[in-house]
């Protein structure tokens, strides 16, 4: 067997990247960490795959995943000198089949581990409106012979009822749920004859389900999960003709992009659902705006960041005081983006006093986020020395955290335990410590 020849085309992209072998190498590993199978490479390996040796199949996307990251586009297959996965074919899976194999993985309690191990990406391929505006595989009628107005109203209460789930207890519990709906019920009424209205109204409740379904596979850590779900989304919104969920959808991916630390695919991600919501209403728009602001602040670009928000904070003076659905925006929102663009910005004072009033805001029914936020208040507040004011609202976290079934609340509770670890002296610090103990599961407490 011959050597193998040189890859160009990967020592071209690696040149690009500016890294040394081992930032390369050491890049990877925090992928394979990030999608919970932890990697050891090092130099050689790396030296290895520039001299033309394949890395193994299930690395490859790692590889072009951490070449994606530093160099701010999407690197294909090809362009890195790698095949074609053996798994890809030309003809791409029908919409709803597609949500169909993704959900039956997603409420299979024996795929969990594997869906656990799906990749955030950032090279994602985000379809642009006229792409997907009005494209669906053709009706195919099957058990449900026909369906109306009244099946749409059935899929949109479901929503409804899995939303305020989730808003209450967090979506390790409700997503199953959301997941099961998608496959025995809305699959079915979506290949079903229908009134033209009827029809377009069912793919914009799928949109929305997907859309859901999505963020509770965010809020539980799955971030390649959730990737999937926002295109399923993506692909229902626009064969419906619907503007607002699809904008609705960009925006959430967004903020995943964002909480995730990847401020240029969020900038890039905020930017499309503007573009694409010329007749958006002023709630939305004071969403989008916030999103923006914050995107733009992660980048350092201090001047868009304020332009942004002032047009998110004269969007918002001008939306109605009612919050109608899930997924709305409202003062206490508005606060957070505050807070999150004020932090990014290195202004920590600003930031906890515009947390502070989020808090204050946040309805009731919320849980979860009054849950997340206080814990991120208490993180601002040790920023700032105060230890005994973070303790305080780590307290108040703590009352209603047994209740939150949630990833990146049990995270946020991880990292309260190890920030307030080297301040065991301090009988606040101690005190809290100790209450953890008795309410945390003992895994997140090492």
């Amino acid at each position: 067997m011959g050597k193998p020849a040189l890859n160009r085309s990967l020592e071209r992209l690696y040149r690009e990247t500016g890294w040394t072998l081992r930032q390369l190498a050491q890049a990877v590993n925090r992928l394979g960490t990030e999608r919970g199978t932890p990697l050891k490479y090092r130099e050689p390996s790396v030296h290895q795959w520039l001299q033309g040796h394949l890395p193994k199949e299930e690395i490859r996307p790692l590889v072009l995943e951490a070449l994606a990251r530093r160099l701010g586009r999407p690197i294909t297959h090809a362009e890195a000198g790698f095949p074609a996965p053996a798994t890809q074919s030309n003809a791409c899976p029908s919409t709803v089949e597609g949500l169909v194999d993704l959900g039956r993985q997603d409420m299979d309690p024996s795929r969990r581990s594997v869906l656990g191990v799906s990749l955030f990406s950032v090279a994602v391929t985000i379809p642009d409106w006229p792409d997907v505006v009005g494209r669906m595989e053709a009706v195919q009628t099957g058990r449900v012979r026909q369906i109306g107005m009244q099946d749409v109203d059935t899929v949109i209460a479901m929503t409804e009822r899995l939303s305020e789930l989730d808003d209450q207890f967090g979506g390790r519990h409700a997503r199953p749920m959301a997941a099961a709906f998608l496959v025995n019920t809305v699959a079915p009424y979506l290949r079903a004859d229908a009134p033209e209205a009827a029809r377009k109204a069912m793919m914009t409740a799928a949109s929305d389900l997907c859309y859901l379904t999505g963020y509770m596979a965010v809020d539980e850590g799955l971030h390649g999960l959730g990737q999937q779900y926002y295109l399923k989304a993506l692909e229902l919104a626009g064969a419906s003709e619907d503007h607002l969920t699809y904008c609705t959808t960009l925006r959430g991916m967004s903020v995943q992009a964002v909480d995730l630390g990847h401020g240029r695919e969020a900038m890039r991600l905020a930017d499309a659902a503007a573009s694409a919501s010329p007749a958006a209403g002023p709630r939305m728009r004071a969403f989008l705006a916030g999103q923006q602001a914050h995107a733009a602040a992660q980048l350092g670009d201090r001047t868009n960041a304020r332009v942004y928000f002032r047009q998110a904070e004269v969007a918002m003076e001008k939306a109605e005081s009612r919050v109608t659905a899930f997924g709305s925006y409202d003062p206490a929102a508005l606060y957070y983006h505050m807070g999150r663009m004020r932090h990014e910005l290195g202004d920590v004072p600003g930031a906890v006093a515009a947390m502070q009033e989020s808090d204050r805001l946040c309805y009731d029914v919320y849980r979860r986020t009054r849950v997340r936020k206080r814990a991120m208040l208490a993180e601002l507040q040790l920023e700032m020395g105060h230890l005994e004011a973070a303790c305080s609202n780590w307290h108040d976290a703590l009352d209603e955290y047994p209740l939150v079934q949630s990833g990146r609340i049990d995270e946020r509770m991880r990292r309260m335990v190890k920030m307030v670890r080297p301040h065991l002296k301090n009988s606040a610090a101690r005190a809290l410590h100790e209450r953890a103990r008795t309410v945390m599961p003992v895994a997140l407490l090492a």
